[in-house]
């Protein structure tokens, strides 16, 4: 009789398994293919893959930008998953700015976990002779076009007081790596996690400087300070001070109480291997789930709670 009970428990468990693999698959709207964001999607869909012993299978798509990120959630099922910084989360419940729309599913946005911050980084050769920021001043600078770096670096021109006095380069920011080479360029900025890959790829051979802001102008901009270590790029031995905007990964509650815990748990477990193979993600700890822009889905609050994360109580 004990056999037959045992066979039964066993045989559910296969079945329960073979369910979950036909059932979790998971879209992750993460951000262009070129970006460092996109390489991360991949990043935390091979872990999940990894993690799970293959029991969640996620899809990385290709997407425009953040604000597209939010506004799918209108026509998305449950599980999907995206990407955004949290203030887009909190605009698009308010029905605010570019989501007046207020379609009432962004009410049901929850987050998951936090990824790496989007890092401004002002990039420089060397022998420009730009050492803070008001020496951009003459200089030709490439920001890009439509990016939240490159509306970062124009509100930082206005701002810091060289609106007109900069030569702004417009091209694309792919363009910027080969043009700092070429000496087209003094420098270009832009936003991404450290460390990001064009920035090392501009430092392969081409001597530069990222640019430091003092604590006075981090706090004008209305962002996060944040350092980057020193020896983070080649030839840049000296921390950064610059500015950083949170990201974080979001679902809704259409998405499954056992779902979220799991992909929240998984990422969690898997984000240090994660991090010995590509070091943006070692700064990511769950001190910065108080940034993220929504209540925390139960299956994820479930797994904080289990692991004794003091959860932020706005969270809950």
């Amino acid at each position: 009789m004990k056999s037959m009970r045992r066979l039964i428990v066993m045989l559910g468990a296969f079945c329960f398994a073979v369910t979950l693999q036909a059932e979790t698959r998971v879209t992750y709207k993460s951000a262009k293919s070129t970006s460092s964001y996109y390489q991360m999607a991949v990043q935390i869909a091979e872990a999940m893959k990894m993690g799970s012993d293959g029991a969640i299978i996620v899809t990385v798509e290709e997407s425009q930008g953040s604000v597209q990120n939010v506004k799918e959630v209108g026509n998305r099922g449950g599980n999907y998953v995206f990407t955004t910084p949290p203030v887009l989360v909190k605009l698009a419940k308010g029905g605010r700015k570019m989501f007046k729309d207020a379609n009432p599913r962004y009410q049901n946005i929850r987050s998951l976990f936090v990824i790496p911050s989007l890092t401004m980084h002002l990039v420089v050769r060397a022998n420009a002779g730009i050492e803070k920021f008001a020496d951009l001043a003459g200089k030709k600078f490439l920001i890009g076009k439509g990016s939240f770096g490159a509306r970062e670096a124009a509100k930082y021109i206005e701002i810091f007081g060289l609106k007109g006095k900069v030569d702004l380069i417009d091209v694309e920011l792919n363009a910027a790596v080969a043009a700092l080479k070429n000496g087209q360029i003094d420098g270009f900025a832009t936003a991404g996690s450290y460390p990001a890959p064009n920035v090392i790829e501009a430092a392969a051979g081409t001597p530069l400087r990222v640019i430091s802001l003092s604590d006075d102008q981090v706090t004008q901009t209305k962002r996060t300070r944040l350092v980057i270590p020193a020896g983070t790029y080649p030839g840049v031995d000296q921390p950064v001070v610059t500015t950083s905007l949170p990201v974080g990964a979001y679902s809704t509650t259409e998405m499954d109480d056992n779902l979220a815990y799991q992909l929240t748990r998984t990422f969690w477990e898997q984000k240090s291997s994660m991090g010995k193979n590509n070091a943006w993600w070692n700064p990511v700890t769950v001190e910065g789930l108080s940034s993220l822009g929504a209540k925390l889905h139960p299956g994820a609050l479930r797994y904080y709670r289990e692991a004794g994360v003091s959860v932020p109580q706005h969270l809950e």
